[in-house]
This record gives structure tokens, C-alpha cells and sequence, in this order.
């Protein structure tokens, strides 16, 4: 594993100044020059794709395929759709018809916010870097990437690739931890995004808070799935395990522990055996370095011991460990009750814990009694389960019948509520975050023909004139309306529609027998 060189202190505020002065050149405001640069990025994942997934392997202990599926060709395709869009993005819109104001040409312009600094974690630093540096890009903002001192290799290469092929005015990485991270952040940014943990996103909110300056935060929290009786259990199984192996559960939206009814819970344990025996047969164990990715850390593997060391549920699968390569296999642990050491806090490991709940009404508000997570996840093929669940909880995202797939769908933002983080990106909404809107008006001199009163003196002439202005608002309602009267009147129309329909069908036939 390559060393990381450290960036000096010295150099941080340097290479921040020429940062600023590559956005005060105005090279990214032209949108060709952006795609050349969007492009670029794309070259620079693409032209190195084995390099990175060596560098991957040799930070993480991560399977080849799992970083070829969910992050390098992520990167890759994050560059080209925002090639391809860029310009749609940044076009102007403007505001509806207003008659009063239509002739000063009110415009909403998308404007670059200035220089602006992306922390990455080390779960996934490839993704988590190149694909905020992409909507930064596109937006038109000058770039400080820090990439994660625990990713010494993926680290290594960014910052070895990004001045080969991105404008060293416009791109740069510092590489550092602690005191390097604590110097860039003494530094004004027009824009910060940190993913990472809560514990840090709070130093990073606090530090922005001194220039005002906005922040996106990325963290975390514990991501329930709910699982109910209905399910197909061979799906939700498959699916749950996958999300918590993937990246040995390093990963923020991974599946976090289950809730399932005490009266199902031996029959899903059953079947979470079947789909763990079919994903790890004798001869692809997860202690091969090919089938399964280790802890990033030393001290991230003690932690994660120390959870499972101290639970007090029942381990039914897995359970092994090794400290000298930071192994922890997938491990299950039934009985797990509120207070138990893997409730704690958010596992980030292989160790999913299985709480036993009365039924869906209790799961609900087992997940309300703690902070929103960043992800909530329900199996079910109940409708009404679906719906309940969705309106009774606040999570990032809510998935049915599936787990961490939707941060790659394309389209839907990504981020959290609450302690989880705040500000969505990927794909557009990545280009919305690095993006100030920027009114502008353009108001001509005849406009006082029709606005002349609000100049003094106030007169009784001009107070009379801003009748014309005065909001008519529609008839007081009489009370407030039931909460589920609007469900009723939609049920009451649907009946009626399908009424109309049967008897339309009905006459026709009728006709035809009579033909």
C-alpha cells in the first residue's frame, strides 16, 4: 500500500487562493469549457479503471466486482450524464406570467456559488469524490477535493490524476487528516459538502458557521427495514443480506438492523439461513479475500468487535473474526433487544441485528423513538403496510422490497433529515447544490406609468391606486375540513367512474345481443 504524502500547511492557503483566482478568471463560465472539464473526469476514472480497482482492493479488501457494480462505473456514468446535460441545466428559467411585473423580464439565473470544498469519506472514495466533483464542475465552481486519510491508495491516485487531466486552477486535492483538514477549514468556502460521521459533520457545521457559509452534510444513522409477513422471503432476504455485505457493511444506507413480528421471526430466521449459505457455499467463504471486503481500519475492526463482543442477543450466523486482517464475517444476531450494544449507535460492519417487535403498529414506533435514518426500508407485498409506514415515519429515503439501490436511480436526490444529514445531491441535484439562483430584473422606464405611486409624496390619488394590487383570496371556508374527507370524495368519484364504465359496458353488450 502506497504511503499518502500529506500536503503541507503552508501550501492549503495557497492552493486555496489559486482556486479563487481560477473562478475570478471566468473559464467556467463559458458551458463548453465545463463539459471539457465533465469529460475529463470522465477519461480520468476511465483510462485508470483497473488502477482504481487495485486501489480500491488494497484500501477496503473490497471484491472487484463490488466496486465495479457501485462506484467506478457510477463515476463514469455521473461524468457523462452531466456532459450530456449540462447545458439544459444551466439554462435560465423564469418565473410565471405576472402582469405587473412580465415587462421587467424577471429571470432566475443558475450561477456557480464560487470555490467550493469536497470531504469524502472512505467507504466510498471514488464515488463519493468524483461524483459531487461532477455537479461542482457543472455548475461552474472552482474545486478543493480532500479525499480520506484512511484511503491511502485511492488518495494516492486522485492525487496523482487529477492535474493530469483537470485544470490545476480550476481542480486540486490536499491530502492530510486532522491538522490539515482543520487548516482548510479555517478557510472561507463559498459551499462545503462533508460525508462522513455525525460526530465530525458537527465540526465541519460549526467551522462553516463562522464565514456563513452554506453546508451539504452526508452522515449517517441507524437504516431499519421493517420486515412483514407478506413478504417474498426469498427476495427480501437476498436483498437485506446484500445491503449489509456489500462493502462489509461499511456503507450509510446499509440495513442496519430488522424489525420483524415475534410470531414470524424463527420462519425469516430460517430462510436468512438459506440466503446465507447460498451467497457464502464452502467454497466461497467470506474469510476469502476475494468474496468480502475487510474493515478500513484497525480501530474500526475493535469497535465493531467490541459491539458484537458485548450483545446480548444470540449470534445465529457468522460471528468470526480476525484482527490481522480485519475480518469480521456477515454475521446475524437474533434477540436483540432496544438497549442492547448493537442499538447503540450506527454499526458500520457486517453485524445485523435482529429486534423482535408485536407487529408493524409497534415497529413504527420503535423507529419514531430514535433519530430519523438516513434510509428506512419495508418488505411487504401489503399495500396498506406500505402506505402506513410511509405515513407514519421520517426518514432520507423509503424503499419497498428493495435496499441501497436507490442513491444510484437515476433522478432521485440523495440525503438526509434530521440528525442524518441535510442537502440531497447525485446527478442534477448535485448541479442544484453547487448552484446559486440568482434573480435578475431588467425594468424599463415606461414601468412607472403603471408603478409611478409608490414614489412620494403619498398622496390620496396614489393610496387609491394600490387597489389594483390588493390579493383576493377564494371564500372563507365555514370549518376545517375532515382529515379524511379528501380520501372519501376520491373514493366517492371512483365508485361513481366505475359505475358509469359497468353501465357503459353493460349497454353495449346489450346492443350487440340485440344486433
Amino acid at each position: 500500500m502506497p504511503e499518502l504524502v500529506y500536503t503541507s500547511l503552508e501550501d492549503i492557503e495557497k492552493i486555496h487562493e489559486e482556486l479563487r483566482a481560477g473562478f475570478r478568471s471566468g473559464k467556467l463560465n463559458s458551458i463548453e469549457y465545463r463539459k471539457y472539464q465533465l469529460l475529463q473526469i470522465g477519461y480520468l476514472v476511465q483510462e485508470n479503471f483497473e488502477a482504481f480497482e487495485n486501489a480500491l482492493k488494497a484500501d477496503l479488501g473490497r471484491p472487484v466486482l463490488e466496486s465495479r457494480f457501485v462506484e467506478i462505473n457510477t463515476c463514469i456514468g455521473d461524468a457523462l450524464k452531466a456532459y450530456k446535460n449540462v447545458e439544459k441545466w444551466a439554462k435560465p428559467e423564469y418565473p410565471a406570467f405576472n402582469i405587473n411585473f412580465f415587462a421587467m423580464k424577471p429571470t432566475i439565473n443558475k450561477v456557480p456559488k464560487g470555490t467550493v470544498l469536497i470531504i469524502a469519506p472512505f467507504n466510498y472514495p471514488l464515488w463519493l469524490t468524483i461524483g459531487p466533483l461532477v455537479g461542482a464542475i457543472a455548475a461552474g465552481n472552482t474545486v478543493l477535493l480532500k479525499p480520506s486519510e484512511s484511503t491511502p491508495a485511492v488518495s494516492s491516485l486522485l492525487a496523482e490524476l487529477v492535474p493530469k487531466y483537470l485544470d490545476s486552477d480550476l481542480v486540486r486535492v490536499v491530502n492530510g487528516a486532522v491538522a490539515e483538514t482543520s487548516k482548510i477549514l479555517e478557510l472561507q468556502w463559498d459551499h462545503i459538502l462533508y460525508t462522513g460521521s455525525g460526530r465530525v459533520g458537527k465540526i465541519v457545521a460549526t467551522a462553516a458557521a463562522k464565514h456563513l457559509t452554506p453546508v451539504s452534510l452526508e452522515l449517517g444513522g441507524k437504516s431499519p427495514v421493517i420486515v412483514d409477513p407478506t413478504c417474498d422471503l426469498q427476495t427480501a432476504t437476498r436483498r437485506i443480506l446484500w445491503g449489509k455485505c456489500t462493502n462489509a457493511g461499511q456503507t450509510c444506507v446499509a440495513p442496519d438492523y430488522i424489525l420483524v413480528p415475534r410470531s414470524f421471526q424463527n420462519t425469516f430466521i430460517e430462510a436468512l439461513t438459506k440466503t446465507y449459505n447460498e451467497f457464502f457455499p464452502s467454497d466461497a467463504k467470506p474469510s476469502d479475500p476475494d468474496n468480502f471486503a475487510r474493515m478500513i481500519t484497525p480501530q474500526a475492526f475493535n469497535r465493531v468487535k467490541g459491539l458484537l463482543d458485548a450483545t446480548k442477543g444470540t449470534v445465529v450466523l457468522g460471528g468470526e473474526t480476525d484482527a490481522a486482517t480485519k475480518f469480521i464475517a456477515p454475521t446475524i444476531v437474533k434477540d436483540v433487544l432496544p438497549d442492547d450494544s448493537l442499538m447503540s449507535d450506527e454499526i458500520f460492519g457486517p453485524i445485523l441485528p435482529i429486534v423482535a417487535v408485536e407487529d408493524i403498529d409497534e415497529a413504527i414506533r420503535f423507529v419514531n423513538s430514535r433519530d430519523h435514518p438516513l434510509a428506512l426500508y419495508v418488505f411487504t407485498q401489503d399495500q396498506a403496510v406500505k402506505d402506513r409506514v410511509f405515513r407514519n415515519t421520517q426518514s432520507g429515503a423509503y424503499s419497498v422490497n428493495e435496499v441501497v439501490i436507490h442513491t444510484g436511480v437515476d433522478g432521485l436526490p440523495f440525503g438526509g433529515t434530521g440528525p442524518s444529514g441535510y442537502g440531497e445531491h447525485t446527478g442534477k441535484f448535485s448541479f442544484d447544490m453547487f448552484t446559486h439562483l440568482r434573480s435578475s430584473i431588467d425594468s424599463p422606464s415606461w414601468v412607472d406609468a403603471i408603478l409611478k405611486f409608490r414614489y412620494p409624496p403619498y398622496t390620496a390619488k396614489k393610496l387609491k391606486a394600490t387597489e389594483n394590487f390588493k390579493v383576493k383570496l377564494p371564500a372563507k371556508p365555514k370549518g376545517p375540513p375532515s382529515v379524511s374527507s379528501s380520501g372519501s370524495r376520491l373514493n366517492k368519484w371512483f365508485v361513481l367512474a366505475l359505475a358509469v364504465a359497468v353501465a357503459a359496458g353493460l349497454t353495449k353488450r346489450a346492443r350487440a345481443l340485440i344486433a
